[in-house]
């Protein structure tokens, strides 16, 4: 009786391990992204890529054409940002559930890494080179849809480490987002 038992239980936690991991290998393992709302407000276009390491943590790259420190607006007052940039970042996914399904949302924490390049023109003002790096903080929401299609809003907070942009900006940057994506 004892060996039966022990030969159920085996089996009942056998069981149970092959369904987490079949719902752990159902999520897709990668996702393109574009940050919209920034399109739209700043003219920025910011392209992202995920790669899903498990179904709660990822390692993200995003190239931003046309970036621009935090908010401020082209072309008023002769500003002109001839700026790209570079960001690296590591999400943590805080899953409302144990196990996916096609459709989920859940809390998300990134810290980054991020390199700016290019400079800022301003009328009568001789220009400044915007080459630096940063390191921050976002955190986000993450909609997902069948699996497949993500809408994300996000806001983070970045310290900048060049003395230049800091005597005419400030060291301390602020963005915010809200991208949609597409996972394969």
């Amino acid at each position: 009786m004892k060996k039966f038992t022990a030969i159920l239980l085996l089996s009942i936690g056998f069981v149970f391990n092959s369904f987490a991991q079949s719902s752990e290998e159902d999520y897709k393992k990668n996702e393109v992204k574009l940050n919209i709302l920034n399109t739209i407000v700043q003219g920025s276009v910011e392209l992202g890529y995920e790669y899903f390491l498990g179904i709660d943590q990822s390692i993200g790259v995003e190239y931003m054409i046309n970036d621009r420190f935090g908010y401020n607006a082209q072309g008023s007052g002769g500003k002109d940002y001839r700026t790209n940039s570079f960001q690296v970042a590591y999400n943590f996914y805080f899953l409302n559930e144990a196990d996916i399904s096609n459709s989920y949302s859940s809390i998300y924490v990134y810290p980054f890494f991020k390199y700016r390049y290019g400079e800022f023109k301003e009328d009568n003002e001789p220009d400044i080179d915007m080459n630096s790096t940063m390191i921050g903080i976002g955190v986000g929401y993450k909609w997902v849809r069948n699996n497949k299609f993500t809408i994300a809003p996000y806001v983070n907070i970045a310290r900048g480490f060049s003395e230049e942009v800091e005597n005419r900006f400030t060291a301390v940057e602020i963005n915010a987002g809200a991208s949609i994506g597409y996972r394969f």
